[in-house]
């Protein structure tokens, strides 16, 4: 019996390590890029794309995306409240956030390119 207590204990510890490690994971980085929608995507990386963006989120129920500039990957921004349309579309910008474990990208700031 206190035998199966005590691999018991060694499992759970093990497991809070994992969990642990797997937090650790989702650390905050900064990508430069443009802010799209997934209509468009990539496409939607330049300037003269900001009109198109808010149409396309205003009738066509689009989301708001990331167009990396490193690699013009398009990834889906998981709070889409912290984009504003008026602000952050139209230019290149400075993202901070973390991927999460779906692949999309949780946004803790948006700022414009220095």
């Amino acid at each position: 019996m206190k035998r199966a207590i005590g691999t018991f204990g060694l499992l759970a510890v093990l497991f809070a390590t994992l969990s642990l490690a797997t937090i650790a994971d989702n650390k905050t980085m900064t990508w430069t890029g443009w802010i799209s929608d997934s209509s468009c995507g990539a496409k939607g990386a330049n300037a003269a794309h900001k009109a198109c963006a808010k149409t396309c989120m205003k009738d066509k129920g689009a989301s708001w995306v990331f167009v990396n500039n490193d690699d013009k990957k398009v990834i889906a921004i998981h709070n889409q409240d912290a984009v504003n349309g008026d602000k952050d579309l139209g230019q290149e910008v400075t993202v901070t956030g973390h991927v999460m474990d779906d692949g999309s990208l949780h946004v803790d700031s948006i700022a414009a390119k220095t």
